[in-house]
């Protein structure tokens, strides 16, 4: 059975206690005597007797110092051992100090996906295990969130649904392979260590096991050499071992290693020569650990003191005792400075850390404010989203923070995020009300446009029609899975009438040439009218002439300006005639108007009815400033009668109101139109 040790390094190199060393001497039939230099001070001081207070006093002191620098020595080699016997039960795990360890959260989904097909592909399974589960951690915490987001969606816009919410990811479903065959490689490469481990274990606790027995002076020096040797060398290729019995077979082979040199006394020369080439190396070993205390890359001189430590325990053998605790001192001190300089490392890395914490509760806080701001338009809520969207990237983008806070601040996330989306959902489901009112309101439409797409009344129908686009327009939005289905069904039956109703005018264009060759002659003859002087004789004419004008009818919309013509004659005869100003603008509207109907010309009509009801507006409001103006010097003390000023304004008064009357009665002429 394996002697009870500490897992500790310096005992390893065999600093055994005094009486551990007698007890095996006494096992044992050697007999040597020991020197002086041969027996720890610690040991000397410990039998002294102590007769003043003084000094022991003192002696506690150094040695409760000590005791601080052992053990916080022992906290760096700790660390050492942990991640050697780690990497000692699996080799390919030194590998994964060459891979670097991205900050996987700031990562899109596509992007973590790809990253661990890459690994998954050329790494070894052990070396890529850490960051194969950081990349799960970071691509099922975004996944859940998204597909939480989704569902949120489903709900809000099918708020009476029964079916479950199914949500296929081509994504998701390669990353499942991914991980998957990752998962399958790891399994067969632990059943396969497994086996190796166990194996590798009882061979190295039997060469401990004969070790023990080497101790024996019955037989032969050089027997006993060669085989020592032998065990030597198949420790060396005993393989890796379970990571919790590393460091105590370990220490167990290095104390038998220790006890065996310690009393072959039958070739001290060779003993000493191993002594000494063993010092040489452990030297060398703590000049290259000094050159790297000094390096830059913290990270890399750790690896390789990381190795260092594992060839000093594994590969070299004991050195003497006077020699054993200082150079062990040595390696142990500057193993201490570069733990030291990692934690100082790491500190700034959480310094980074907690910094990156701080922008992230920010970010969390202004997603949280965006979730009380109230708008009522589609149009701000796209801004709002777009906010949130920045908001997530720079959430995604602000690194890592401290591990022992990651969840907490994750969780915090997600729910500011649940919180906008619901506050923004309840708004999208008023939208979505409205949107099946307007649905309704255009089925209607579409209804009533396919019931007139066959008629052949134009003269009623167009108007319709275009009543009902123009209703068309002013509705608003449907929901997004019916917009595209009624819009053709109502551009098709819209277009099927108006191409018949193209047909027809068509049709019509042989009568609207004759009528403008009938117009055109007829210019002519106008032309050469002249008044006879009489007033009512002159007006009839006149009248006549526009109404014989009319009876030709419409002319090709290219030759309308036969139109203006007429027009320019027209108005050569009212200014002849010795008409009032309002009865020759009456007459003259009257006309135009007629042009403008008979042309089915609905826009130049809407836009002279709004033209004149601003200049209605406009003379009342010149009206009424002129009354304020002539009570303003009806007020005065002075005003016994009125003076010139005040004539005049109320002359304007006059003349405004007549304009006024004109206006009217151009409005009315127009709505009449409008009726017909």
């Amino acid at each position: 059975m394996l002697e009870e040790k500490k897992d500790n390094l310096q005992e390893a190199d065999g600093n055994l206690k005094t009486d551990s060393i007698e007890s095996i001497q006494a096992d044992s039939t050697i007999t040597e005597t020991s020197s002086t230099a041969d027996t720890p001070e610690s040991a000397t001081t410990a039998t002294a007797t102590d007769t003043d207070d003084t000094t022991v006093s003192l002696e506690e002191e150094v040695l409760t110092t000590s005791e601080v620098i052992e053990n916080q020595n022992q906290k760096a080699l700790s660390s050492i051992d942990e991640s050697n016997a780690e990497e000692g039960e699996d080799e390919t795990l030194k590998e994964r100090h060459e891979i670097p360890m991205q900050d996987y959260d700031s990562l899109s989904l596509e992007t973590l996906v790809n990253e661990l097909d890459t690994l998954v592909s050329t790494g070894k399974v052990m070396s890529i295990k850490e960051h194969v589960e950081e990349i799960k951690q970071a691509f099922l915490a975004k996944y859940n969130h998204f597909i939480e987001e989704k569902k949120e969606e489903y709900h809000t816009e099918n708020p009476d649904t029964t079916e479950d919410f199914q949500y296929y990811s081509p994504l998701k479903t390669k990353f499942d392979q991914i991980y998957s065959h990752f998962r399958d490689n790891k399994n067969t490469h632990f059943k396969s260590l497994q086996t190796n481990l166990k194996t590798n274990l009882e061979n190295r606790l039997a060469i401990v096991e004969e070790l023990k027995d080497l101790i024996n002076p019955q037989e032969n020096i050089k027997d006993t050499l060669k085989h020592f040797n032998d065990l030597r060398e198949r420790w060396k290729n005993a393989g890796p071992i379970p990571k919790d019995k590393y460091n105590h077979v370990w220490n167990n082979y290095h104390f038998h290693v220790e006890n065996f040199y310690d009393y072959l006394h039958l070739d001290r020369a060779a003993r000493d020569l191993d002594f000494k080439h063993n010092l040489e190396q452990k030297q060398k070993i703590v000049a290259r650990v000094e050159e790297l205390v000094n390096e830059d890359d913290v990270n890399k001189a750790f690896r390789e003191l990381q190795d260092l430590h594992r060839i000093w325990k594994e590969d070299i053998g004991p050195v003497s005792r006077e020699n054993r605790d200082l150079i062990w001192n040595q390696f142990s001190d500057l193993t201490k400075q570069m733990h030291d300089k990692r934690e100082v490392l790491f500190e700034k890395l959480r310094g980074t850390e907690l910094e990156n914490l701080e922008k992230k509760k920010v970010i969390i806080a202004d997603i949280e404010v965006l979730a009380t701001v109230k708008v009522n338009a589609h149009s701000q809520w796209l801004q709002q989203i777009e906010k949130v969207e920045a908001l997530r990237s720079a959430f995604f983008s602000a690194g890592k923070v401290p591990s022992d806070v990651n969840e907490e601040t994750w969780a915090a996330f997600k729910s500011a995020v649940r919180n906008f989306n619901s506050f923004k959902n309840s708004f999208y489901k008023e939208i979505k009300k409205e949107q099946n009112d307007n649905l309704s309101k255009k089925n209607a439409l579409v209804a009533k446009a396919q019931e007139l797409q066959e008629s052949t009344d134009f003269a009623v129908t167009t108007p319709i029609m275009k009543r009902i686009q123009d209703e068309w327009k002013h509705i608003g939005h449907v929901p997004r899975k019916y917009s595209d289905k009624i819009w053709k069904e109502f551009k098709d039956a819209c277009n099927k009438y108006f191409d018949k109703l193209k047909e027809h005018k068509d049709e019509d264009s042989a009568e609207e040439t004759a009528a403008f060759d009938s117009k055109k002659l007829y210019l002519d003859t106008l032309r050469a009218y002249e008044l006879t002087g009489d007033h009512k004789t002159d007006l009839d004419a006149i009248k006549l002439h526009i109404e014989t004008w009319k009876n030709f009818g419409k002319v090709p919309f290219p030759r309308r300006h036969i139109e203006g013509k007429f027009n320019k004659i027209l108005d050569a005869l009212f200014d002849k005639l010795s008409l009032s100003k309002k009865d020759t603008d009456m007459i003259r509207f009257a006309n135009r108007m007629d042009s403008l109907s008979e042309n089915n010309d609905s826009r130049k009509l809407e836009n002279e009815k709004i033209f004149i009801m601003r200049k209605i507006d406009e003379v009342r409001n010149e009206i009424n400033q002129l009354e304020n103006n002539i009570q303003f010097f009806t007020n005065t003390r002075n005003a016994k009668k009125e003076n010139s000023i005040v004539l005049e304004v109320r002359k304007n008064i006059a003349i405004h109101k007549e304009s006024m009357d004109t206006w009217k009665e151009k409005l009315k002429q127009l709505r009449s139109l409008n009726q017909e």
